[in-house]
């Protein structure tokens, strides 16, 4: 299953968003600072459900996510109004989506054009392409976010750098990665 994941993050790589490190990464530019407006990027707190115990959200508009046993990243992901667990990938170009998780949030994914493959453990898979209106973990929303569905036995979705790179921070410490 690890080699998939490794395997799928590669191939969303190549995208057209730049993949950022886990280090602190500061915006400075304009053109940083514009996705920050109120119209893509908000810190407001959420209005229904959400989070798990192994993620806490400050009053500073941080989101501090515990390490699973497998030492991975998760996240509980509002996305479009539906609760999705993701595992925080920033090796991952954009968001790729389970086709079970696309399916819950209202997608119909067969109606959705074919953009290319992804190669995976399991052969080559079709990717399809849309615009999340909106993704929003513990009360730090981005709108309008690009994603992949991938039609391959990934078995949980990958918050990717169409989400993380609109943030301001992302860091890990130890057994702790905190969202700003």
């Amino acid at each position: 299953m690890l080699g998939r994941f490794i395997t799928l993050a590669a191939i969303l790589a190549a995208g057209s968003i730049a993949v950022g490190s886990m280090a602190t990464r500061q915006t400075g530019n304009a053109a940083a600072a514009a996705d920050h407006s109120n119209d893509n990027w908000t810190t407001q707190p959420r209005t229904h459900g959400g989070g798990t115990a192994a993620s806490t959200r400050s009053s500073s508009g941080e989101v501090r996510l515990g390490r699973a046993e497998d030492s991975h990243f998760y996240a509980d992901a509002d996305v479009n109004g539906t609760n999705i667990r993701m595992m925080v990938d920033s090796g991952a170009s954009i968001i790729a989506l389970t086709r079970r998780d696309a399916e819950a949030i209202g997608i119909d994914v067969d109606r959705l054009p074919v953009a290319g493959t992804a190669k995976t453990a399991g052969g080559d898979v079709p990717m399809r392409v849309v615009m999340l209106d909106s993704v929003e973990v513990d009360g730090i929303e981005v709108r309008r976010v690009e994603a992949a569905v991938v039609d391959a036995d990934m078995g949980v979705s990958l918050l990717g750098q169409s989400y993380l790179s609109k943030l301001d921070a992302v860091n890990v410490e130890g057994d702790t990665m905190t969202l700003r």
